[in-house]
Formats: C-alpha cells, sequence, structure tokens
C-alpha cells in the first residue's frame, strides 16, 4: 500500500492504518529501536508506541515522508526509554559510544536552551547533513541518528572500520566548525 493511502486511512481513523503500517514499516522501525535499546521486548514496546504516537498525530499533521516520520517517533521514544534507565540496566550498547562522539559538538546544558533554539539547531544540523557528500552524509546519519555500529555501516559502504571513524571524527569536526560559526557553540 502507498503511503498516501495508509496516511488517508490515518485521517479517516481506520485501525486498518496500524495494521499497514506495521506491515510496511514494523521491521524499519524496530531495527530503529533495537539500535538503541538492544533489547527486543523495549525495541517492542517503542514499535507499538510509534503507532500509537503516529495514530495520536495523524491528523492533524500529515506528513510528507512517512518513513522518516516514523523513523523520528520511533527513535524519540527509543531515546527516552534509554534514559529512563531501563536500557542501562540491560547493557546500554550503541547510545552510550553515540552520544560521548557528538558531546564535543553538542551543548550539554539542556535546561537552559528554549524549544526555538533547539528547532534552530535542529535545522542548522539538517542543511549541514544535507550539504555533505552524499556518502559522508548518510555514514553520518547513519551513525547519529539510526545509531548503527560502525561495523554495520562499514560493511555497507564497503569501508574498513578505521575508514568509517576517521570519516566520522572529520565530519563531527566540520559540524563543530559550523555550529561555531552559526553561533550554537562558543570556539
Amino acid at each position: 500500500m502507498e503511503d498516501s493511502q495508509i496516511i488517508e486511512l490515518y485521517f479517516k481513523r481506520k485501525e486498518e492504518a496500524i495494521q499497514e503500517t506495521d506491515s510496511k514499516y514494523g521491521s524499519y522501525c524496530f531495527a530503529i529501536a533495537e539500535n538503541i535499546l538492544h533489547n527486543t521486548e523495549d525495541s517492542e514496546e517503542c514499535v507499538s508506541d510509534t503507532w500509537l504516537s503516529a495514530w495520536n498525530v495523524i491528523p492533524p499533521q500529515r506528513p510528507t515522508v512517512l518513513r522518516m516520520f516514523l523513523a523520528k517517533i520511533t527513535r524519540n521514544l527509543s531515546f527516552n526509554r534509554f534514559h529512563a534507565g531501563k536500557a542501562k540496566k540491560r547493557g546500554g550498547g550503541e547510545l552510550n559510544l553515540v552520544l560521548d562522539e557528538l558531546a564535543e559538538c553538542i551543548a550539554t546544558e539542556s535546561d537552559t536552551e528554549s524549544e526555538y533554539m533547539a528547532k534552530e539547531l535542529e535545522q542548522s544540523i539538517r542543511l549541514f547533513v544535507r550539504g555533505l557528500p552524499e556518502r559522508e552524509g548518510n555514514v553520518f546519519v547513519r551513525r547519529y541518528f539510526f545509531t548503527e555500529p560502525v561495523a554495520v555501516i562499514a560493511k555497507r559502504y564497503h569501508m574498513t572500520d578505521n575508514n568509517v571513524m576517521v570519516s566520522l571524527s572529520r565530519t563531527r569536526k566540520k559540524l563543530k566548525a559550523h555550529l561555531i560559526k552559526e553561533g550554537y557553540l562558543g570556539e
């Protein structure tokens, strides 16, 4: 079923929307949650919560790219679950590494950031990533949005683990310079 048809089912408030969403994007959303949580039960719960969240926001929202809309919901729910301590009790995983790698680029004092500044920062990072060469951008997004392990990224792009780590390091440095230039970080 096409995404536009699935979205129309949400707008008509038909429960079939959830079944179609699960059929088309269930394994995709599960992979996102699993990369963050490393726990099957928690990942399955996050996927179920993703369908509930989608049901609650469509309508009035009409996602332009359903796949990314669902990915963002799943990712946010998974991070929330991780931060609630459940994932830490079960071994953590890639998320700790990803957050450590990005720590040099992102301010940690989130309690002082307004929601408006956070949205501006998000837009700035989005524009930065879109301006990267395709493979460099894809590697960066796979690591820092989807929290894929370096070995998985290396295999996907026919690179060595070391090449991926070097690419990510260089991209983080570029991101840091970009955020300094945009005024989000001090020098």
